[in-house]
């Protein structure tokens, strides 16, 4: 990526607890890119298949994949979203997490993990939902998207606040002097963040190339003191939703990358120097490989699926093709351990009847009781966890 360094001094700060050498002057070297909208792109060929095969494959999965499991759509959301924060060293496992998300719908305490990393699910649902149909994508949207994503994260005074200091990846804790990437004085920030809106607004380029660029420049740019990476993913999904790539289905490219994390950051440092065709293809086989992955989930997922219509269809209190039974099974691959109340809500139908059609549903084995409270009770899917554990691990062979 065009750009260059400006040479910066960190100031002497005697009263700085930090050992006596990180207190000391020293020099740093900020980098400031090019503006996108002056970036003059040449790929190669071969690129550009990679690309239009990976294009191509995300078309086909919106295709494939239809009205019948809209579910599906939120869980690759999540799927991605819990992905994202895995890159950024948050981790949570598959059941706890879904307990978690039952117990938060239910307005329970949830650990401080669960509840960050479920903010981060907001957070990449609110990118596809709104800012993705915003007439002109603005700073107000990239905002937005942060304020949300850290709202319950351990520095919640950072979300949604641009910043307006200095800040640095690697290194000390205490000054940028020997860090691996300094980002951007503060000054230039506002500026670069207008510039990559007008990128995003832009349609010159195809969606898949764009949204590469636009995620590279994002990190490159680091506007946040917090959030940066997870943020700048969620715009790779805004991306697909608003270039109508991906109008339902969104590949859960942070799987792939967050895989192989150290080939990512590498990805992105190359970006910087003189390898913007090398970030684009590498991007774009990660696309390629997160499309493949969640083709694959959904066909097992249509298996599963058709064990549990033939298990409530075969049990001896088979429901009639109208009772609630039904519509709750539909909404199951969006919520692997269910409650009464999301049932509900998401179906429409009267409490009675939900609770009626769980019975029938823990009576064909396609829900497990979890408790037996009576002010909180909660479902486990059969099989689903298990599937979503493959999915979130970008492992096929347990998926398959």
């Amino acid at each position: 990526m065009p750009g260059h360094h400006v040479h910066r001094t960190w100031q002497y700060d005697p009263t700085l607890h930090a050992p006596v050498r990180y207190k000391r002057a020293c020099g740093y070297d900020p980098f400031i890119p090019a503006e996108l909208m002056d970036l003059k792109l040449s790929i190669d060929a071969s690129v550009a298949g990679t690309i239009s095969q990976a294009e191509g494959a995300i078309r086909a999965l919106n295709t494939d994949a239809g009205p019948a499991l809209k579910s599906l759509a939120r869980l690759l959301l999540r799927t991605e979203s819990i992905a994202s924060s895995k890159v950024e060293g948050l981790q949570i496992g598959v059941r706890e997490l879904a307990k978690a998300e039952a117990k938060m719908g239910a307005t329970r305490t949830v650990s401080s993990n669960a509840r960050e990393i479920i903010a981060n699910i907001d957070a990449t649902i609110l990118a596809v939902d709104f800012a993705a149909s915003a007439e002109h994508f603005g700073v107000r949207e990239i905002v937005g998207i942060h304020k949300r994503l850290m709202a319950q994260s351990p520095h919640p005074k950072f979300a949604g606040v641009i910043r307006t200091q200095q800040n640095w990846i690697g290194g000390n804790d205490y000054n940028p002097c020997g860090a691996d990437f300094v980002p951007p004085p503060p000054e230039d920030v506002p500026r670069l963040l207008e510039d990559l809106c007008k990128a995003i607004n832009d349609e010159s380029l195809p969606p898949l190339v764009q949204a590469a660029i636009v995620h590279a420049q994002f990190e490159t740019i680091h506007p946040f003191a917090d959030g940066n990476g997870r943020t700048g993913r969620a715009l790779v999904q805004v991306i697909f939703k608003r270039r109508k790539l991906a109008p339902d289905y969104l590949p859960p490219i942070s799987v792939v990358l967050a895989t192989a994390r150290e080939r990512y950051v590498a990805g992105l440092t190359a970006f910087r120097a003189d390898g913007v065709e090398a970030w684009i293809e590498q991007f774009a086989d990660a696309t390629s490989r997160a499309t493949w992955l969640a083709d694959a989930y959904l066909k097992a997922l249509r298996r599963l699926s058709g064990q549990w219509r033939n298990a409530l269809e075969q049990s001896p209190g088979a429901p009639r093709s109208d009772a609630a039974a039904w519509a709750i099974l539909e909404i199951l691959p969006a919520h692997p351990i269910i409650t009464a109340s999301v049932a509900t809500a998401e179906t429409g139908r009267s409490a009675m009847s939900v609770y009626q059609g769980i019975d029938l549903l823990v009576a064909a084995g396609v829900l497990t009781p979890l408790s037996a409270s009576r002010s909180y009770r909660s479902w486990e899917v059969r099989g689903l966890l298990d599937l979503i554990d493959g999915l979130e691990a970008g492992d096929v062979s347990i998926i398959t």
